[in-house]
């Protein structure tokens, strides 16, 4: 009686376990129809951006503009020459399953003067702090979580600068405006251009890093899955 009574409650626990992972896959992946981000703002800025600055076009040329020049990159956008380094041109290089030869930009670019401040556009939490430090990587970068109308909904500052390791440590809980870094010089940032990669994210981050770039035949899962930052940034450009 005993072993039909043990067999009886391993077959409940193991319907219970196919029950949750059942429903686990059933239920949608978010999207970017699943987040009203019209309902919840304004946000705060990133930057304090001034009246004017440059927007730039990376679709036929690198556009070059002095270091410190105040300026915004465009999400959304193929850049046929920007991206030269390995990690890039590599096709078997994956990040978060997205591989190939990634020329698309699926972030927001934002230039200014080193160690200009960056801020949370929301309140949230540090969810992961860090350094990457390949060439034309993003070197300081903090990934944050927040929650807007019950969705969790994440974002990445990239090419920050080292202050980003005490300001922005795992775990630390934020207001909307607060400093989580500042724009990083070109040792430390990855190489660039001294400039904030701002990226939202619907799919939780396993560690500090996105596929700010992906490739032209991923562009449209990237899309769903990396929503366009002018819906909670404002429209920085038409």
């Amino acid at each position: 009686m005993k072993a039909i009574i043990l067999q009886f409650l391993r077959l409940s626990v193991s319907l219970q376990l196919l029950a949750s992972m059942w429903s686990a896959a059933a239920e949608p992946a978010p999207s970017c129809a699943s987040v009203n981000f019209g309902a919840h703002g304004p946000y705060h800025p990133v930057m304090t951006l001034p009246a004017k600055y440059h927007v730039h076009d990376f679709t036929s040329n690198d556009d070059p503009l002095p270091d410190g020049s105040w300026s915004v990159g465009k999400y959304d956008e193929v850049r046929p020459t920007l991206y030269a380094t390995e990690m890039f041109q590599d096709a078997t290089k994956s990040v978060d399953g997205f591989a190939g030869v990634r020329n698309v930009h699926v972030g927001l670019d934002i230039g200014g003067p080193t160690h200009t401040p960056v801020h949370a556009w929301y309140a949230g939490s540090v969810l992961h702090s860090g350094y990457n430090p390949d060439a034309g990587d993003y070197g300081w970068c903090v990934v944050t979580e927040h929650e807007v109308g019950g969705v969790a909904v994440y974002s990445l500052y990239g090419h920050l600068d080292e202050s980003t390791a005490t300001l922005s440590p795992v775990g630390r809980q934020f207001e909307a405006g607060a400093v989580l870094g500042g724009l990083g010089e070109r040792h430390e940032n990855g190489g660039w251009p001294p400039h904030l990669h701002f990226q939202l994210a619907l799919e939780r981050p396993t560690t500090h890093d996105l596929p700010g770039v992906v490739s032209q035949e991923d562009r449209a899962a990237a899309l769903l899955q990396y929503p366009d930052p002018r819906l909670v940034l404002g429209p920085l450009y038409e």
